[in-house]
């Protein structure tokens, strides 16, 4: 089955632009909370094995050679060379480039230029009240600007994104918070606040998560193990399940990020609520050799116009290279499997693979 022409990465972040030794890394490659075990390597994962196998050829190497090696090789071409090398070797065309995390990463227009394709940028909520609050002295002025610069940025994002669920936990009360909730939630916040603190209060963080609703624009909402925060059940995406349903019919879509490893949870409320989307990133990042079967169990509940492709990628181009290729490598084995066993038409298997690689990104976010 041929690949699908082009992917629309519909969540990313950028890259570093600094030169990074084997501990720092590692240290992106496996986005742990701490160092590998005394005598190991991070390069011992499913995540850093897909590196080695589908970078090095990029860089000019061969497959699978060593972690040293391929440093080596990356630090004799320089960061902005391989850089670029590694984003247009992806097969990306698209990137929606969330620019809320810390860092010294580059934004949409330097992603676009160095991997030749076009890039949109999507709003992190939580730091953009947190540079409001920066700017705003009292709660009403606080209040105001929020809702201000939120509605702002919906004229130039192609989506929002929330990180409630790992600061908090995804068991938040489903209705919108009354103003004086809000008002007080503010001022407690603001009278003990340093600047540049993170906003962790459960009613703003829903407050947020409402205003971005009233926007309009697609709301991506994180779940699962993307990156470090509470752990266990709260962040199952069924504890969503009652926002979800508060949310219906009023226009505005909710796409869950990094649902593994509860996946096949966030499938089904993709297949339950009509504007609802699924994710199919991390999952397949994280599980390298058998995110086939991975992705095999999101196409089992997710309706095909409701699941998305995304690399998930922060920091190291390496990571938006795996999350294609073993996207593209994935779906070609599970779809080739079924026309294979004459369950599919080579027509359908082609067209549910335009449909997850780019077609239902760019309908849901107006891509054109």
């Amino acid at each position: 089955m041929a690949d699908p022409p082009s992917l629309v990465d519909q969540y990313c972040h950028g890259v570093l632009r600094t030169e990074l030794g084997l501990g720092t890394f590692e240290a992106q490659l496996a986005r742990t909370e701490g160092p590998p075990a005394p005598g190991t390597t991070l390069f011992d994962t499913q995540t850093g094995f897909a590196v080695r196998r589908w970078c090095p050829p990029l860089l000019g190497l061969e497959p699978h050679c060593p972690p040293a090696r391929y440093l080596a090789r990356r630090r004799e071409l320089g960061v902005p060379e391989a850089s670029r090398r590694l984003l247009r070797g992806s097969g990306i065309t698209t990137y929606l480039v969330d620019t809320g995390p810390p860092g010294d990463l580059t934004g949409p227009d330097e992603i676009a230029s160095a991997g030749e394709a076009e890039a949109r940028e999507i709003v992190r909520l939580e730091p953009l009240a947190e540079q409001v609050a920066d700017t705003s002295g009292t709660v009403e002025s606080f209040l105001a600007n929020l809702a201000e610069a939120v509605h702002g940025a919906a004229a130039t994002a192609v989506a929002f994104t929330s990180v409630a669920g790992t600061r908090h936990g995804l068991a938040l009360a489903p209705e919108p918070p009354g103003p004086g909730e809000v008002r007080g939630a503010a001022g407690r916040w603001l009278a003990g606040r340093r600047a540049g603190e993170e906003v962790d209060d459960p009613v703003l963080l829903r407050h947020l998560l409402w205003i971005a609703v009233a926007a309009g624009r697609p709301l991506q909402l994180h779940a699962g193990l993307g990156e470090p925060g509470p752990r266990g059940d709260r962040t199952d995406p069924v504890l969503l399940t009652d926002f979800v349903r508060a949310t219906a019919g009023l226009g505005t879509d909710l796409v869950l990020l990094h649902g593994y490893p509860h996946h096949r949870q966030a499938a089904h409320l993709a297949g339950v609520f009509p504007h609802v989307y699924t994710d199919s990133g991390a999952a397949l990042v994280r599980t390298g050799a058998r995110a086939a079967t991975v992705l095999a169990e999101i196409l089992e509940l997710a309706p095909f116009g409701k699941i998305l492709f995304s690399s998930g990628a922060r920091g190291l181009p390496e990571l938006h290279v795996v999350g294609a290729r073993l996207f593209r490598e994935a779906l070609g084995r599970v779809l080739g499997g079924w026309v294979a066993e004459d369950a599919w038409s080579l027509a359908d298997a082609r067209r549910v693979a335009g449909l997850v690689a780019a077609g239902n990104a760019r309908r849901v976010y107006g891509l054109g």
